[in-house]
């Protein structure tokens, strides 16, 4: 049996459509929890949907952001195994996952979705952006429900923005792993009501900061925190929410000491920034094959582990003339896949780590 955690707030026309597509998957061994975030007019569903999934809300009294979900988990049937973790703009796209999450190794805390974005099933734009591959986007994401109550779920400081990364640390920390599954497929809506972007630029350079000076080893703290600023202050820039930026910074500055330092091993940080699946994929697609050149291609999120990853195997990177090989510069799952997808006739482009599931494409020697 599975859980489904839905929180929201002021969006019951949304929801419906979410719970509509849950409804699509057939009959299932699950239950729906929906957290209602202190809406201004209390959620009000049927007890379960056609299919016979159950549907239970609990109302909040103040809008608790992420942290609504850990209420959800306690209120899970102790018989629920897994709990998976939806917003009230997604759902999955088949059920397909339900033998996957029963397969899963008892090492693996967490099983990633591909979360792809549209309308409609048939109205598919792309993938997801964020993520890594040991870090997972909360609205599409299962968890061994055990496990986040024990860890205490989402850190309800963060309230939205990076909390994954939180508590994908915390459960890596706790020697767990997390798994990216290509067979569970998320459709996320992303409705824009409600999104204000200098709230979440501001929400997004405070809470990063505070998961780099939480869990980044010493010699990596200070040098990451410098990005996490590098970083938003340009994402700031080009959504013109350099104000809520500014405030986020100043956020940052007057509680980034008072986070509890939890380094991770230098190993484990390597898996938590992906170098480690960076240095494997990239082992295997080129170094193996006598590949020595390379370019990066649509680079994004930790661009750097891969070129580090490069360097560590021997490889030199050089203009896109001139390489053996194009390396797709991020480590983000969504946005890899997507960039893979177009570049899918090319022989020299290559993924910078393997997709489990998915045919592997190796640089033509």
């Amino acid at each position: 049996m599975i859980t489904y955690v839905i929180p929201t707030r002021n969006r019951p026309d949304v929801l419906r459509e979410t719970l509509a597509g849950i409804e699509a998957l057939g009959p299932h061994p699950a239950e729906i929890i929906v957290v209602d975030n202190a809406s201004d007019v209390p959620v009000r569903l049927a007890r379960s949907l056609a299919t016979g999934v159950t549907i239970d809300v609990v109302r909040r009294t103040a809008n608790e952001g992420a942290a609504a979900r850990n209420v959800a988990a306690y209120h899970a049937d102790p018989a629920s195994e897994w709990i998976v973790m939806l917003d009230d703009d997604s759902h999955p796209l088949n059920s397909d996952f339900l033998g996957v999450l029963r397969e899963q190794p008892r090492d693996v805390g967490a099983v990633s979705a591909d979360i792809f974005l549209g309308a409609s099933p048939r109205a598919v734009t792309g993938r997801e952006q964020g993520g890594l591959p040991e870090v997972f986007i909360g609205c599409g994401v299962a968890l061994r429900r055990e496990l986040f109550v024990r860890l205490g779920g989402y850190d309800r400081a963060f309230n939205y923005y990076a909390e994954e990364y939180d508590l994908a640390a915390r459960l890596m920390l706790a020697g767990f792993r997390v798994a990216f599954e290509p067979s569970f497929r998320v459709l996320h809506r992303k409705v824009t009501a409600g999104r204000d972007m200098n709230t979440i630029l501001g929400r997004l350079v405070r809470n990063n900061g505070w998961v780099m000076q939480r869990y980044a080893p010493e010699g990596e703290r200070r040098g990451q925190i410098r990005h996490v600023r590098s970083r938003y202050r340009a994402i700031a820039r080009k959504e013109n929410a350099t104000r809520g930026f500014a405030a986020g910074l100043v956020e940052l500055r007057q509680s980034i000491g008072a986070q509890r330092r939890t380094p991770m091993s230098t190993d484990l940080w390597r898996r938590f920034t992906g170098l480690a699946a960076a240095r494997a994929g990239l082992a295997w697609n080129l170094s193996l094959r006598g590949i020595r050149t390379a370019a990066l291609v649509e680079e994004g999120k930790n661009a750097g582990e891969i070129r580090q990853a490069l360097r560590e195997l021997g490889i030199a990177e050089v203009g896109r003339a001139n390489a053996e090989a194009l390396v797709i510069g991020t480590l983000s799952p969504g946005p890899m896949l997507d960039a893979a997808d177009r570049h899918a006739g090319d022989p020299r482009v290559v993924t910078p780590w393997r997709v489990p599931g998915r045919v592997a494409k190796r640089c033509a020697a």
